[in-house]
């Protein structure tokens, strides 16, 4: 019964995060349907599991949400992001026109603008391009997806995207974890994007198939009145610039060092979610100021544009409205994963998952269970904090057990989070598709294709990683 009510509970979820329902409003509906049966209350499993999880999720993560909706709008809004994309876009020209995207995707993506912010930046660009070298409109989606949200938003070391930063909260590691792991996987997802969209391209090519004729937001950008490339292009290196001198990774000294007794005054305090260690909150607070700091270069670069548009104003409370409804769609997949995991019935399915492996070490369940849950949820950051609250102290444990690091651990879930995540239902596809004026079935055959390539990328890391204990 208790195993039947699951199941049930995940497909509902997946059904209507599908035809487009609130993940806000359903998900705990759902948790607490997949409970009927089991041990607990429906309303116990509401108020004290499922919206506990909701706060301790907000509590940790929502700083980093809403100081990167709020940079990525002052980005955006002062003309910053976009001054960057025209320079790259312009620089490689329509030869090279997939490459070009891929590039200026990943380049705005590392420097810390929201992956949503990305996209409706560089869709103008990547369109008129594709239009100027005659690729087909319909491989668009498939090449901004794996310039946004591969190699630049989970492979990169010290990327400040949030799928990068949930990991460190639960193995005390930093953004720049995994140095070598997330070089080779950056590599093979930016081949992977480039091969397979370049050979399309002379496939469709080749039977005479051009950019197509589309009226659906087809874009002509506003170039007037730009700050200069390089000067706009500073907020984002000193976002990455800050966040690595904060966070100190490879312990430099003359680095930032964060007082590792700073939690200590507030213990008598006897608060429910302080952090177990300043190890497990240290990278995001380095991300955060280094967001803060990257939004106020912003604003004195950007300030004609801004003022122009209405003021400072604007784009800090439209980051902060969007925010907000950004922590919520990913705090309530999280709290629906952490009532499905805490319940008797999902046990066997726990310890399945928990004890697959090839060779030592919790990396292969790892992979395998972070792709089934992002493939549920369809959102890489949604199936990363359902499978690491599931799983995270086990396989942690597991890897201390045989001198594993886990930097090593914090990267490959990292890469396998960007696995299955673009099934149909995706949040991120769905809006991503509306975006560029298509539809599924103009354009899922290729976002399909490479959803079954994208996979192998974590396995490759593995296969490397076992052969020379490299992390």
């Amino acid at each position: 019964m208790e195993i039947t009510m699951i199941i049930l509970s995940l497909v509902l979820l997946m059904f209507f995060a599908y035809r487009g329902y609130s993940i806000i409003f359903f998900a705990p509906i759902f948790a607490i349907i997949a409970s009927i049966g089991g041990d607990y209350a429906f309303m116990p499993v509401y108020s004290e599991i499922y919206m506990t999880k909701v706060a301790e999720y907000i509590k940790v993560y929502y700083p980093v949400f809403l100081l990167g909706a709020v940079f990525a709008k002052i980005m955006e809004d002062g003309g910053l992001a976009t001054a960057v994309a025209a320079k790259i876009v312009s620089s490689l020209g329509k030869e090279r026109a997939i490459l070009a995207v891929l590039l200026g995707c990943g380049a705005l993506t590392y420097g810390g603008l929201s992956v949503f912010v990305v996209a409706f930046v560089m869709y103008p660009f990547s369109a008129i391009l594709f239009r100027q070298a005659g690729i087909p409109k319909r491989l668009l989606p498939a090449t901004l997806w794996m310039g946004i949200f591969t190699y630049a938003m989970i492979a990169l070391p010290g990327t400040p995207q949030i799928q990068n930063v949930i990991p460190t909260a639960f193995f005390g590691t930093t953004t720049w974890a995994g140095v070598v792991t997330g070089l080779i996987g950056s590599i093979a997802y930016f081949v992977l994007g480039w091969a397979w969209i370049s050979y399309r391209h002379k496939r469709l090519a080749a039977k005479g198939e051009t950019y197509g004729s589309h009226t659906v937001n087809e874009p002509e950008p506003i170039l007037e009145n730009l700050p200069h490339w390089a000067i706009s292009a500073f907020p984002l290196v000193v976002v990455v610039g800050v966040n690595l001198f904060m966070s100190n990774p490879f312990h430099w000294s003359w680095a930032y060092h964060w007082n590792t007794g700073s939690l200590e005054p507030l213990k008598p305090l006897k608060l429910s979610l302080l952090s177990p260690s300043v190890d497990r909150i240290q990278s995001i607070w380095s991300i955060n100021i280094a967001l803060v700091i990257g939004s106020l270069s912003g604003i004195v670069i950007g300030r004609k544009r801004l003022t122009a548009s209405g003021g400072i104003i604007k784009p800090i409370n439209s980051g902060a409205y969007s925010s907000v409804m950004a922590i919520l769609n990913t705090a309530s997949g999280y709290a629906f994963g952490s009532v499905i995991t805490s319940l008797t019935g999902f046990v066997i399915i726990k310890n399945a998952l928990l004890h697959l492996n090839i060779g030592e070490g919790p990396l292969f369940s790892a992979i395998i269970t972070t792709n089934i849950m992002t493939a549920i949820t369809g959102s890489a950051s949604g199936g990363l904090t359902i499978a690491l609250g599931m799983l995270g102290n086990e396989w942690l444990s597991w890897a201390q057990s045989i001198g594993m690091q886990p930097e090593i651990l914090h990267r490959i879930i990292c890469l396998a989070s960007e696995g299955i995540d673009t099934v149909p239902h995706s949040g991120a596809l769905v809006t991503l598709i509306a975006v560029c004026g298509l539809t599924h079935k103009e354009s899922y055959y290729d976002v399909f294709m490479l959803t079954l390539m994208k996979p192998a990328v974590a396995f490759i890391c593995l296969w490397i990683y076992s052969l020379t204990g490299l992390a």
